[in-house]
């Protein structure tokens, strides 16, 4: 296996299930930081923020610091701003989107007479909040969501994810937002702009096909798929464009790197 400049990483199912830590998370940062190896933590959750994402994985023992975080919500706002400074957003989500946003100096408005709507994760979505977002996009405002996600692991098993809310804008205006977490690759191309380095020299790594991998390969960039969350080796087996690596779990990338 090559050894990498860079690695981007993904969090729920490679680093961590739920609260717990996956074997072998700790050690390979541990590695990648003794080995002074950059790497970004790429993660469609636009519910956290960097600090509260950092902070849960130092709390399972493993080293991370809040700007090595890239979420779907700071790629989002990043994105707005650039294309429309000082622009106003209706918003569906977390005080991770919503501090994202202001931070960019956007602004927040209470109503459907904006520039943006904007959807990310809404655990406590309302009829009344869906129907702002849906009469701000009839109203022709540009329409964006942090991520395509149609479910999301829980300890209760799997639950309606972000794309699952934002279908229901869609279905009612007809209009298909800007997708901006994984694998599309606006949230990859910042991560990598981060990075600053020859995207030859950068890895993505993750456990589900759909969105960690296809994010690589839709950036163009080697990935590596471990077998610790989602998608299983059988499955990666029958996929007609692979990983670049598919290891059982990041002991086994370490042995690897370390060969």
């Amino acid at each position: 296996m090559k050894n990498y400049k860079a690695y981007l990483i993904d969090l729920d199912g490679t680093m961590y299930k739920g609260n717990e830590a996956i074997d072998g998370a700790a050690q390979f940062i541990s590695y990648l930081n003794e080995h002074q190896i950059p790497h970004l933590y790429v993660t469609n959750n636009s519910t956290k923020e960097p600090e509260e994402v950092a902070a849960k994985l130092n709390q399972m023992g493993v080293v991370a610091q809040a700007e090595e975080v890239v979420t779907s919500a700071l790629a989002t706002a990043e994105f707005i701003a650039e294309a429309s400074p000082g622009a106003t957003v209706y918003m569906l989500g977390g005080s991770g989107l919503a501090n994202a946003l202001t931070a960019q100096d956007l602004v927040l408005k209470d109503d459907e007479f904006v520039d943006y709507v904007v959807i990310g994760l809404d655990e406590a979505v309302t009829y009344e909040k869906l129907s702002t977002a849906t009469l701000g996009v009839r109203n022709g405002a540009k329409f964006i969501s942090t991520n395509q996600d149609v479910s999301i692991p829980k300890e209760r098993g799997f639950l309606p994810g972000n794309g699952a809310i934002t279908s229901v804008v869609t279905v009612s205006t007809g209009v298909q937002p800007i997708f901006i977490g994984k694998p599309e690759p606006i949230i990859m191309n910042k991560a990598l702009d981060i990075l600053n380095l020859d995207p030859s020299d950068v890895a993505m790594v993750g456990d589900l096909y759909d969105t960690d991998i296809m994010s690589g390969i839709n950036v163009d960039i080697d990935t590596i798929h471990v077998q610790t969350g989602v998608t299983t080796k059988e499955e990666i087996d029958k996929k007609s464009v692979p990983p670049t690596y598919s290891f059982k779990d990041l002991i086994k990338v370490i042995k690897e790197l370390e060969k």
